[in-house]
């Protein structure tokens, strides 16, 4: 990111996306009510993909580890007496 007078700046790239008209005119209603750009819009959501994308990633290899190493029987009794359930 560059900086201009102490404004964040980062520069941007022309894409062309093709979307169906249903679409395209739920993203235009959406970026209306809240007073973003279509592109602006599309930036956003694109970016929250990308971050659901790497959890679920992250997710699956957590399982996976757990599956390769299970916990062990009494592997975390040593912290039940410090765990506060808050009803």
């Amino acid at each position: 990111m560059i900086s201009i007078a102490g404004i964040g700046y980062r520069p941007m790239r022309t894409v062309q996306v093709t979307l169906d008209e249903e679409l395209a005119k739920a993203v235009d209603l959406a970026a209306h009510r809240l007073s973003q750009s279509r592109s602006a819009f599309t930036r956003d959501a694109l970016r929250a993909a990308l971050e659901k994308l790497e959890l679920r990633t992250l997710e699956q290899q957590h399982r996976e580890g757990y599956l390769r190493h299970p916990v062990n029987a009494g592997e975390f009794s040593d912290f039940e007496d410090e765990q506060v359930w808050i009803d």
